[in-house]
């Protein structure tokens, strides 16, 4: 259960063009659109910001609750840590027998983890997971490495 203490408990997320608020209870547009804007305004991407308000006593007013939960959000968005979310994806890789050794040095020296690994007849599927950037340098290297017998697939 929460602090008996909380009024409202306010919230905004921005995840690329997908984006929410709510006032939870304030009158509309003073909470949660304020703390979307400041979102907006340190340019951030993949966020999500609550501001929780104790009822003191005194009337903010609707002017007084859109500069309390804007700045409030806007502090906690300049000095909360962040990290840099860089897309990533799945790729799975079909290797022979006799490319693995190769295959699975260039994938070691890249600093690729494998995720997954299927062995058949025919050899292995490797499931790896990559930075989307990284993606062609990878497929470059296991080229290289087998003569250009094994790449990563194009997404589709």
């Amino acid at each position: 259960e929460g602090d008996p203490e909380e009024s409202h408990n306010c919230f905004a997320y921005k995840i690329g063009q997908a984006y929410r608020s709510t006032d939870d209870g304030e009158p509309g547009g003073t909470a949660g659109r304020p703390m979307l804007a400041s979102i907006t305004q340190e340019g951030l991407d993949c966020v999500a910001v609550l501001v929780t308000r104790y009822y003191g006593g005194t009337k903010l007013g609707t002017g007084g609750l859109v500069r309390a939960y804007g700045q409030a959000a806007r502090l906690a968005l300049q000095v909360g840590a962040r990290t840099e979310v860089r897309p990533r994806s799945s790729h799975v890789v079909s290797i022979s027998f006799d490319d693995i050794g190769p295959c699975f040095s260039a994938l070691e020296q890249l600093g690729v983890q494998r995720a997954h690994e299927e062995y058949s007849d025919d050899g292995v599927r490797v499931t790896v997971v990559l930075e989307d950037q990284l993606a062609p340098r990878v497929s470059e290297a296991l080229k290289q490495a087998t003569s250009g017998r094994v790449a990563i697939p194009p997404t589709q």
